[in-house]
This record gives C-alpha cells, sequence and structure tokens, in this order.
C-alpha cells in the first residue's frame, strides 16, 4: 500500500510503498477514507534527532476515519464495513483514567510505549491503518468522512478544552481564541454553540480572521502588540473569563495573560512551546492556567452528536495521497485556511 512517512530527519515527508498491514488477534484493519494534516506533525518533523522519541521511519497522520476491512482473532462490536472514526490518544485500557475513557490521560501508556496512530505507531495517510483495539473506534453514523476526520483532533481537542471552563462562560462573559486555523476556527463555533459568551477571535491572518467571522466570531482583533489593549478595551477594562491559545508560541501566551480577567481561565493548547509565569502577582488573582491534551473518548462522541446536529463543521482542503507533502508544505507555510484532508483512496 502507500503511505506518507517521515523517514530522515530535517527531511520532508515521503509517499511511499509499504507491506498491507494484517490485523492481528484484537486488532481492527480500516481502509482509510480521510486523514488530516496536523500542525503537531510539523512539530513532530521539526525536532532534532537527538530529542526524536518515535523510530522512523513514520507514518503520518493522527487523525482518521475509515471503514473496517478486516478484523483480527476475537474481535466484536465491529462488522466489516462499518464506517467508524478513530480515537487516537491509546491507552492502557484498564489504568483509573482509562476507566473513565479519558485514554487521553493514561497513566501507563508511556511505560508500555503505547503511542497514537501517526505519533509512533503507524499513521492514518496511508491507505489502510490498524487499530489496536476496537474500543478505539466510534461510529460515523451518516456524517461526511471528510467532514468528520478533523473532529478527532481539531474539534475534540477544543471541546475538552472549552468544557472545562463552561461554568464561566454565564451570559455577560468573553472568551478570547488566539489563533483561528485548524482547532481555532472550530473552538469558535464550539463556544457559538455551547455558551453565550461574547467570543473574541485573535490571529496574525486577516484571511484567518475572516474565517473567524464567518464561523461565528463577535469580534476579529489582529493579534500583535496591541491586541491585549484592544481585548481590555472590548472588555471595558475587565478582562476575559476564559482564554484559548491554540499557537502557545511565547509572544501568544504572553497576550493571554495580558488579556484574563480576575478568576479567568487560560487554556494552553498550542505547541508553540510558549511557557507563562504563574505565582502571586504575575497573573489576575485566581487565574488557572491549564495545558490540556486531545480528549476523552466519551467527548469525542459528544463532538460527532454537534456535527449530526449542524452545530460544529469544520472548513476543508483536500488532497489526494500523492499530493500529501503539498499539503505538508502549504500547511508550513500558512496557507490553509481551516484543515486539510488526505484522501488516501480516493
Amino acid at each position: 500500500m502507500k503511505a506518507l512517512q517521515y523517514r530522515t530527519i530535517g527531511a520532508a515527508p515521503e509517499v511511499v510503498t509499504v507491506p498491507d498491514p494484517e490485523p492481528g488477534p484484537g486488532q481492527v484493519l480500516l481502509k482509510v477514507t480521510a486523514a488530516g494534516v496536523c500542525h503537531s506533525d510539523i512539530a513532530v518533523m521539526s525536532w532534532p534527532a537527538e530529542n526524536f522519541p518515535y523510530e522512523l521511519p513514520l507514518t503520518l497522520g493522527h487523525e482518521g476515519v475509515g471503514t473496517v476491512a478486516a478484523l483480527g482473532a476475537g474481535v466484536s462490536g465491529v462488522r466489516e464495513g462499518d464506517a467508524v472514526a478513530v480515537y487516537g490518544p491509546w491507552g492502557c485500557g484498564i489504568c483509573a483514567k482509562c476507566a473513565q475513557g479519558k485514554e487521553n490521560y493514561c497513566l501507563r501508556a508511556d511505560a508500555l510505549g503505547i503511542r497514537p496512530p501517526g505519533l509512533g505507531s503507524p499513521g492514518a495517510i496511508a491507505e489502510y491503518l490498524l487499530v489496536d483495539d476496537p474500543r478505539h473506534l466510534v461510529p460515523l453514523d451518516g456524517l461526511d468522512p471528510v467532514a468528520a476526520v478533523p473532529l478527532t483532533d481539531a474539534g475534540l481537542t477544543p471541546y475538552h478544552a472549552i468544557k472545562r471552563s463552561l461554568p464561566k462562560l454565564v451570559p455577560g462573559s468573553t472568551a478570547v481564541v488566539i489563533g483561528t486555523g485548524g482547532l481555532g476556527h472550530v473552538a469558535i463555533q464550539l463556544l457559538r454553540a455551547l455558551t453565550p459568551a461574547r467570543v473574541v477571535a485573535l490571529d496574525v491572518s486577516e484571511d484567518k480572521l475572516r474565517l473567524a467571522r464567518e464561523v461565528g466570531a463577535h469580534e476579529a482583533v489582529l493579534s500583535d502588540t496591541d491586541a491585549g489593549a484592544a481585548v481590555r478595551a472590548l472588555t471595558g477594562g475587565l478582562g476575559a473569563e476564559v482564554v484559548l491559545d491554540f499557537v502557545g508560541a511565547e509572544p501568544t501566551v504572553r497576550t493571554a495573560g495580558a488579556v484574563a480577567a480576575v478568576e479567568g481561565d487560560i487554556t494552553i493548547v498550542g505547541i508553540g512551546g510558549g511557557a507563562l509565569p504563574v505565582g502571586f502577582g504575575s497573573l489576575p488573582f485566581e487565574v488557572s492556567v491549564a495545558a490540556p491534551y486531545w480528549g476523552s473518548r466519551g467527548e469525542l462522541i459528544e463532538v460527532l452528536d454537534l456535527a449530526r446536529s449542524g452545530a460544529v463543521s469544520v472548513h476543508t482542503e483536500t488532497y489526494s495521497l500523492d499530493e500529501a507533502p503539498l499539503a505538508y508544505e502549504r500547511l508550513h507555510a500558512g496557507k490553509i485556511n481551516g484543515r486539510a484532508v488526505i484522501l488516501p483512496n480516493g
């Protein structure tokens, strides 16, 4: 089969031919119908050799949907031909966090060498994907694969981040979304669907701010050195009850700290390497800062339900498997407005 692999440190990913996978006991083989392209992959491919945590070559793609092509021995609960989405942050399935469906916070995954597809295990940007356990599959139930695949990360991750702050997003509150690309433009829709808060979007790109307005942002502000003062002005000097940073770079986390209200939540989702000082006097009183990771299996089910209701959708651009390296080039150059989706069998 064809697959997109990161093969050499510092080199661009390549489309190569690799052996077709076969499901072992307890495993499920998917014929991939759609796979997502994410900034996290670019971050992985930017790591130097001395810090690289995975074995190469690595098939990329941690967002995947497909149809069940074959079942390993002992598998139940799914049938060949079922259309499913893949829950990506695989865990051990038996620790205290996994028992709650929070495999994204599995307590034993590192020790056991369990890796998500595309982030250590062979990923979804390939004609076939081997899934380790049927519990990591969620029925699509009529959702279009292209529309659904970004929701497994670009939908699930902001949904998980927003849920922790729902009690603060009351009428009259403000939520700031920093970075309105793949995850951020979904976060805006989730905030509008789930809360009565005013949504203020920040980005360095006018194209992405235009998309932010289209998907429901009440205000769109250029993310520059004046952004903090602009948000303070919009909130009468009080700041925002919830700040969601989908970039996570040093300038954006500083902006997040500058616009947070007393007792506000700052959630740093992006992996841009920035850090926010926390301590008495560093931030307004009782500001909470969190850096969450992905989301739970139950939350993925909820996100897909929201998509079926029409409350959330992802702006997508589609590419063939042979065009997948181009999709990463465009993403790296900031030319993807929304989410790039690869159609490995399209």
